[in-house]
């Protein structure tokens, strides 16, 4: 079997059997294309007959991204290989994997952005309420930092998706996990504002029932939604850094300071692991160290003057 007929089986069964998202399907055939390309021009009998591909091959093309790209990516690339040939090893079609002694790279991951309370306010607070897009925008807000949505989420997001009485959305998260993820009242209270002026977006042209619309009817995309957090957390906070991820960062790290177990916090947010709900453990001892350095006596240095 060759390089590209393996990626083809691969790519079927992330979209058939794993119901991966097309976002992580674009990641990984970007990574194997990366491969492919690498073998045409180094091994070219290794592409094609994957069966002749070996652990020294695929070294040597991560070695020559080395250069290129950072840890990070390499350590992306790395896991899409070895899905993939975990994937051959299991379905027979190698007897060997070549990838099982693949190093990944250490990489020191940053911890998550997030806003103070009183910063969080002052962005939610940014857009005017007297226009529908004013009111739209303040829901998109409260959503992203009230219910810790993703981006992806909220721009998924139907007019049914939304409880009012019970204060919560129904959310289809990554692998097409759905979850209910409780609101507050302030997010409740934003939504049904925009609701009242819904229409004055709506066109008769464009048939949707999705929560958020842009100017001409049609669906809010991720990118609008990145480009107005942007400027709302520039107007509202001086960041003009913010991206929605950080409202969501935010939205778990106030939850974890106000007495939020790690648990709870992991269903709200649909992280399939816990360990990467711990990541907020840090972010608040990073927050309770600079109120101790700034307050506790001890944490100066003694005048040896």
């Amino acid at each position: 079997m060759n390089f590209a007929q393996a990626v083809a089986l691969f790519a079927e069964y992330l979209r058939s059997e794993r119901n991966a998202s097309p976002y992580t399907l674009e990641a990984y055939q970007r990574d194997l294309a990366q491969l492919q390309l690498h073998l045409r021009e180094r091994a070219p009998t290794s592409e094609k007959d994957i069966s002749l591909l070996d652990l020294f091959q695929l070294r040597g093309w991560l070695s020559s991204l080395a250069r290129q790209v950072t840890s990070a990516t390499i350590a992306r690339k790395v896991a899409s290989v070895r899905a993939f040939f975990r994937f051959l090893e299991k379905r027979h079609i190698l007897r060997k994997n070549p990838a099982k002694m693949l190093e990944s790279p250490k990489i020191r991951r940053p911890l998550p952005t997030f806003l103070n309370v009183d910063a969080a306010r002052e962005v939610l607070d940014s857009p005017s309420e007297s226009t529908a897009v004013g009111l739209r925008d303040r829901a998109l807000l409260e959503l992203l930092y009230g219910g810790g949505l993703r981006v992806s989420e909220l721009a998924g997001l139907r007019i049914g998706d939304v409880d009012i009485a019970q204060s919560e959305v129904r959310v289809m998260g990554k692998g097409r996990r759905e979850r209910l993820v409780p609101v507050g009242a302030s997010a409740i209270e934003a939504v049904q504002g925009w609701l009242r002026r819904r229409g004055e977006l709506a066109s008769p042209l464009v048939a949707t029932d999705a929560l958020l619309l842009n100017t001409k009817g049609r669906p809010l995309a991720v990118r609008t939604i990145q480009i107005l957090v942007q400027r709302y957390g520039a107007l509202g906070a001086g960041r003009a850094d913010l991206h929605p991820h950080a409202l969501r960062h935010t939205c778990a790290t106030h939850m974890l300071d106000g007495g939020a177990s790690l648990r709870a916090i992991q269903e709200m947010l649909g992280h399939a692991s816990l360990a990467t709900t711990q990541r907020y453990t840090h972010v608040s001892l990073e927050s309770v160290r600079r109120v101790y350095d700034a307050a506790h006596p001890l944490a100066r240095a003694v005048d040896q003057g």
